[in-house]
């Protein structure tokens, strides 16, 4: 059996059992990937109002309201707004977030999206998504559900 093959399985297994996740898991990741994906478009092209710009619009009132309040701690969690310590405003704390991620090394900036997709999926899933089966889902979500649609 070749690598690329034993790869293919693996991520058929992984969609097999995506499948037979809770809708709220699924939804939990779907919007973590979103909200990253809005991330990077917005360090090109950085917009007022920051917290609405990055949630999508279809999201669950309750996640967006869950998100509101703590991805500026995330942010801050994740080293991305240190430059801002002494700011309170979550919008503020966001577009310095932003603007500390479009000085990074888009390695080093794609490591930092990865870690904050896993963390919002948390977030979403209220605590249901453990950190390890939130990297394997929502890579999987990225390269087989969010990818093939872009």
């Amino acid at each position: 059996m070749s690598i690329k093959s034993f790869l293919k399985n693996i991520w058929g297994a992984i969609q097999s059992l995506f499948s037979k996740f809770p809708s709220e898991i699924k939804m939990a990741v779907q919007v973590a990937v979103m909200v990253t994906e809005s991330v990077k478009k917005f360090i090109d092209s950085p917009l007022a109002d920051v917290l609405t710009a990055i949630i999508p619009g279809d999201t669950d009132d309750k996640i967006k309201k869950m998100l509101r309040s703590e991805l500026p701690g995330i942010l801050i969690n994740l080293k991305l707004a240190n430059e801002c310590g002494n700011l309170s405003d979550p919008e503020e704390i966001t577009k310095c977030a932003i603007n500390t991620l479009q000085k990074m090394d888009k390695d080093i900036r794609s490591v930092f999206l990865h870690n904050l997709s896993v963390l919002i999926a948390q977030i979403a899933a209220d605590g249901k998504l453990t950190w390890s089966d939130g990297v394997t889902v929502v890579e999987w979500y990225y390269k087989y559900k969010f990818k093939p649609a872009s």
